[in-house]
């Protein structure tokens, strides 16, 4: 069965046709474009449904499956985002209808999946995931999105606001993290992880970062490991791409405390978690014919 595929970001949205069959997922042609957040509604939804109908030209059906961030009703498709700045103006808005007149479809023809969730649907059955039943996923990025499989189920679990030291997990998981690290320990000014991977930046420096964030990471989910009897962690998110640099500190710090998991990098990258919300919609179409 062929769906349409949606990753939608804070800045950015991806598209392709996701066709699957059993455990074998055919992917069309990606999609891409930068989309500014902080427009109006009308500029955003236009955007979003440019890429979407590009898409939809070329595959033979109109079934969207979209991974949204939350804060988001993923049942009613109305967006409940207001604080992060980014989308602001979809407040309040039925994204469902939105997009379903835009594309002139049926809004019954379009599901919603959180992003971290669809994440880890996608790499638990035909991903990094497959051969385990109990895995816990992070996309680690901007911010820290966390999704929890135990053993058909896959939830979102919201991991980022759970309390750390003297904040919340997002405080020392993400983007921001590295940038306030460096420069109040380093006097170095980045943007991000892929600055600390420049050349220019001393060796032992990025190190002794890396190894900070390692530890950081490790001591977050140690409980959760344990709790859930984790088999697998999965890393997706723009920082994974960098986690042969703190992969080995996370190690260390939970083989000192007898807890050894494989962590692996995301398998199917960028196509995860429209992977993922297409699976979701195909469930929900199953169940609904049933």
């Amino acid at each position: 069965m062929e769906i349409i595929g949606v990753d939608i970001g804070g800045s950015h949205i991806a598209a392709a046709s996701v066709s699957r069959v059993e455990d074998q997922v055919e992917i069309g042609e990606l999609v891409d474009r930068n989309v500014d957040t902080f427009s109006d509604a009308k500029s955003i939804i236009d955007t979003w449904s440019q890429v979407i109908q590009s898409v939809k030209e070329y595959s033979k059906t109109s079934q969207i499956a979209i991974a949204m961030p939350g804060p988001f009703d993923y049942d009613q498709g109305i967006s409940m985002i207001h604080d992060q700045g980014k989308m602001k103006t979809l407040f309040g808005c039925s994204i469902c209808d939105l997009l379903a007149d835009s594309l002139g479809i049926s809004p019954q023809a379009i599901s919603f999946t959180n992003d971290a969730e669809a994440f880890l649907i996608g790499e638990s059955q035909v991903g990094a995931g497959r051969s385990f039943s109990n895995s816990i996923g992070l996309t680690l990025g901007t911010g820290l999105g966390s999704a929890i499989q135990v053993e058909e189920v896959v939830k979102d679990a919201q991991l980022w606001r759970a309390p750390f030291k003297d904040g919340i997990a997002e405080d020392y998981l993400g983007t921001a993290w590295f940038v306030n690290y460096a420069e109040q320990n380093y006097r170095l000014k980045i943007k991000g992880v892929k600055d600390l991977l420049n050349e220019e930046i001393s060796s032992e420096i990025r190190k002794l970062i890396f190894a900070e964030f390692g530890k950081n990471l490790g001591e977050f989910l140690f409980p959760y490991l344990i709790r859930l009897q984790t088999q697998v962690l999965i890393l997706g998110g723009k920082i994974s791409l960098a986690s042969s640099e703190f992969v080995p500190f996370v190690r260390d710090f939970l083989e000192h405390r007898q807890v050894s998991i494989p962590i692996i990098r995301s398998e199917l990258e960028e196509h995860a978690a429209l992977i993922g919300a297409a699976i979701s919609h195909q469930e929900k179409m199953k169940s609904i014919q049933t």
